[in-house]
């Protein structure tokens, strides 16, 4: 396995996963997520205030090396992804809630992870350069995530009983390929595993238990639907990896800075899986609670 896998493979795989999602969704879906704007805003000022936060606090408590905390303030920072999304679809989550946060944190860190970053720059480095976010890798996450979801909403509208057939089939494959994909994380670090741990792993299993933990008792505590907290908790603790391990090699020109995404690959498809299995043994509210009219 090589770089071609993660470069070709790996979106493609995920673009046919998302299509699987939007079988199971329907434009009503979106519209009932609408009327909840204070989950879309719990969730966005967890990620974007809140583990940043953390990630800042948890930097100065290890006393981590400079390019290493610039890499977690980095990580920290990346929006969810499609493989958030496929952890609600296997968990019973809200499928429409993540791919609508998706789509948010997507658009709104154009702005925040330059910003986030230049501070950690400035902060950890006293490096007085600024940099800006490739909109292409912004593009790339709407093009796996978005339209793939339409085909597979469009295929449900037009064609329901094939959408209800290839419902369990669907389901299968998402995990066989949740699967394949840790393997191949594992693989590919395989001989940097034990120097990458030592240096930041620490930092990062703390950032990713607690994304999760944040990610599920914070909209927990505020009487959100079950379905939707599920939904939260992934959105929030599983960032997209695939961004900031570009933003450090290919934008920074660091691949130090790159290490604490590429070990959170690792570490969040592990305590994702914990936590999914957990949250799973819990009766889903697939209604809204009457008491949020207000939401």
């Amino acid at each position: 396995m090589d770089s071609g896998f993660f470069s070709l493979f790996l979106p493609i795989t995920l673009a046919i996963m998302m299509m699987g999602l939007g079988l199971e969704l329907t434009f009503k879906d979106f519209l009932k997520v609408l009327r909840y704007p204070k989950v879309i805003f719990i969730a966005l000022f967890s990620q974007l205030v809140i583990l940043t936060s953390l990630a800042f606090l948890i930097c100065l408590v290890l006393n981590l090396p400079p390019l290493l905390a610039v890499g977690l303030m980095l990580l920290s920072a990346s929006p969810g992804g499609p493989t958030a999304n496929l952890f609600s679809y296997l968990n019973k989550g809200d499928v429409a809630l993540n791919i609508t946060l998706t789509a948010f944190n997507t658009v709104i860190s154009l702005f925040t992870l330059p910003f986030i970053i230049n501070l950690s720059l400035h902060y950890f480095l006293a490096d007085q350069s600024s940099i800006s976010l490739p909109p292409e890798k912004i593009m790339q996450v709407f093009l796996i995530t978005i339209i793939p979801v339409m085909i597979g909403m469009l295929v449900r509208a037009k064609l329901p009983q094939l959408s209800i057939s290839a419902h369990h089939t669907m389901r299968l494959l998402s995990v066989s390929f949740l699967c394949i994909l840790f393997t191949f994380a594992i693989f590919r670090e395989r001989f940097n595993l034990i120097e990458y741990f030592a240096s930041v792993g620490t930092a990062t299993v703390l950032l990713c238990f607690s994304s999760l933990f944040i990610g599920y008792c914070l909209p927990l505590m505020m009487k959100i639907p079950e379905r939707m907290v599920r939904a939260c908790t992934f959105e929030i603790g599983i960032h997209n990896t695939a961004i900031a391990m570009t933003i450090a090699i290919s934008v920074l020109d660091n691949v130090t800075i790159a290490i604490p995404a590429g070990i959170y690959s690792i570490v969040m498809y592990v305590f994702a899986t914990i936590f999914g299995w957990m949250i799973s043994r819990q009766k889903v509210n697939y209604r809204p609670n009457r008491h949020l009219p207000n939401l």
